[in-house]
């Protein structure tokens, strides 16, 4: 999914030095590296907000984020020092699944240096595609007496910044050589970029004339809308180019048409009432970003498996021994809950979760769900780190077979009830039941009927398989669905990836945004207006998290000139 990030500051430190005035903030955004093997890269910079220490910068960085991805970004900002080394006035980093997850999209950090630093983020607008076919006709040549000019174009959108509206090259075609009747190879470009998802914002094409050492000969230009565009696809309409107020041939659109466009917003009202020359492609009405954006709870459930199979839990080396009085060594049931559930605690806001047991006996009957724990509920990731430890000195023996069925069950429930309270309230819930286990199920069929029975409920079942077991016969579980039921469910073998906690979570999660999306539009339940905060409701964090980082910003770029990772792609602690 494209997110757009956006930033502004408040009451930062001047630090232009005595009798200089005021500084004159950017910021650069540099996505961290959070996985072995990856590179710290530089997203880009915003505008410069001359004598402003509470600048609301325009620029937007664009961000592709899934699920269980450990997505970061270093906020650098600096007062930009004409003829000597930028001045650093702070720094922050920033969790883009946090950001996604907190109320508004939005979070803040205090910066050390002084200020506050805010970060938003908002799914990508108009997250589709244009596809253009220009031609050019009776071009003016620029070439001179010599030849023939040798034309291609550029697109280009309006961008409003503290300097003013400037034009800001998104697009640029290859070159037709010799010919002043091109017709340039269809063009592919993004909506998000060329205008922003508003089809009727203001766009600029210009043909140039190719010179191989740059310094390209402008032969014309024209300004248009994408609906200007798709309108004249279907009238065959010329567009005149103009230089210097003159008419230097024409370009038609034998071609153009969107794809891929949100049907949310204002954006649908002006693509319904568009005369366009092919059929708009839409690719749903909202996704998983809509949901989350509108305040759509994650709620999560935990299942834990404690039959016998798993070993005496006192011998080390058996899947549930603890490392009492070694809280930095975890084995698999602890590192899949820490890791999986700290990233959905993101998006649950009390992190208060229920976690049940199966297949131990108490008093000599089996049962196959039952509390972990003292409380029925517990508080973020320790406290269900806590509760599945708590429960081996609560007089459980354990014994068998694998059932999930009661599990699933109770979990349906739960997830109805959540569901009937939040639309109470105006609200909307989901749920995710996650379920280790170190075996393959007992009843396959009856676990398959149970989940079809409760597809209709808010809810996605994950099921982790610790240990290794024989897992080919849990398989079933994906692609189980019936024609007209909800596909609910998932398999993943943690051995699989068990070297790194980034590839267990998005291997674990990358189903549950579709699931969501599925479960409501199903029901023909559209996403909530996004939640709206004003910065006096954000809660500032202090910025306590340390990243190594040094830019160059020498030759007009800004590259990484060191450090930038801020990973640990294992887990929190190994075995």
């Amino acid at each position: 999914m494209k997110l757009e990030l956006s930033l502004h500051a408040s009451k930062l430190k001047n630090v232009a030095g005595a009798f200089k005035g005021i500084s004159d903030p950017f910021a650069v955004c540099t996505q961290i590296a959070t996985t072995q093997g990856a590179k710290p890269h530089v997203l880009g910079k915003t505008e410069v907000f001359k004598n402003n220490l509470s600048p609301q910068w325009v620029k937007i960085f664009e961000i592709d984020y899934e699920l269980g991805s450990p997505v970061k970004v270093a906020i650098s900002i600096y007062d930009e020092v004409r003829k000597s080394e930028n001045k650093l006035m702070g720094s922050a980093v920033f969790d883009i699944g946090e950001l996604l997850g907190a109320r508004g999209n939005t979070k803040a950090k205090k910066l050390k240096t002084g200020g506050t630093l805010f970060a938003t983020v908002r799914k990508a607008k108009g997250a589709g595609l244009l596809r253009l076919n220009l031609k050019g006709t009776k071009l003016k040549n620029v070439e001179g007496w010599v030849g023939k000019s040798d034309p291609f174009y550029e697109l280009y959108r309006k961008a409003d910044t503290a300097g003013g509206l400037t034009w800001d090259n998104v697009f640029r075609s290859e070159v037709v050589k010799n010919n002043l009747n091109p017709t340039w190879k269809p063009a592919t470009v993004e909506l998000s970029k060329l205008c922003g998802g508003d089809l009727d914002a203001p766009i600029k094409v210009s043909v140039f004339d190719y010179e191989s050492k740059g310094g390209h000969v402008s032969m014309g230009s024209f300004e248009t809308t994408v609906n200007g565009l798709l309108a004249g696809a279907q009238s065959r309409q010329q567009f005149t180019l103009t230089q210097k107020g003159k008419n230097v041939g024409t370009v038609t659109a034998e071609q153009a048409m969107v794809s891929g466009v949100s049907t949310a917003g204002d954006v649908s009202d002006r693509m319904a009432k568009a005369t366009i020359s092919a059929p708009v492609a839409p690719i749903g009405d909202a996704n998983f970003v809509d949901y989350v954006s509108g305040g759509c709870e994650l709620n999560v459930m935990v299942g834990i498996d404690y039959t016998g199979s798993n070993g005496d839990p006192r011998m080390a080396g058996t899947l549930h021994y603890l490392h009492r009085g070694q809280p930095q060594v975890r084995n698999d049931y602890e590192k899949a809950i820490a890791s999986i559930v700290s990233i959905l605690s993101k998006y649950d806001s009390d992190q208060m979760y229920p976690v049940v047991g199966f297949g131990a006996k108490y008093d000599g009957v089996v049962r196959h769900c039952f509390q972990c724990g003292p409380d029925p509920e517990v508080k973020g990731v320790q406290g269900v780190l806590d509760a599945y430890s708590k429960t081996f000195s609560s007089g459980l023996i354990m014994s068998g077979p694998t059932v999930f069925k009661e599990v699933i069950a109770m979990a349906a429930k739960r997830a109805k009830d959540a569901g009937a309270k939040a639309t109470a309230a105006g609200k909307q819930s989901y749920t995710l039941l996650l379920i280790i286990t170190d075996g393959a199920v007992s009843d396959p069929p009856g676990t398959a009927e149970t989940l079809a029975q409760v597809s209709d409920s808010p809810l996605s079942v994950v099921i982790v398989g610790v240990g290794n077991a024989d897992f080919s016969a849990m398989h079933f579980l994906d692609g189980h669905a019936k024609p007209g039921e909800r596909d609910i469910a998932q398999f993943v073998p943690f051995n699989k990836f068990s070297h790194s906690s980034s590839e267990l979570t998005q291997q674990t999660l990358h189903e549950i945004p579709d699931q969501l999306v599925q479960h409501f539009q199903s029901r023909g339940i559209a996403p909530l207006p996004p939640v709206q905060t004003d910065d006096e409701e954000i809660v500032v964090e202090p910025e306590e998290e340390e990243i190594d980082l040094s830019l160059d910003f020498e030759d007009g770029d800004i590259k990484v000139a060191g450090g930038g990772a801020g990973f640990v792609d294992g887990f929190n602690a190994s075995r």
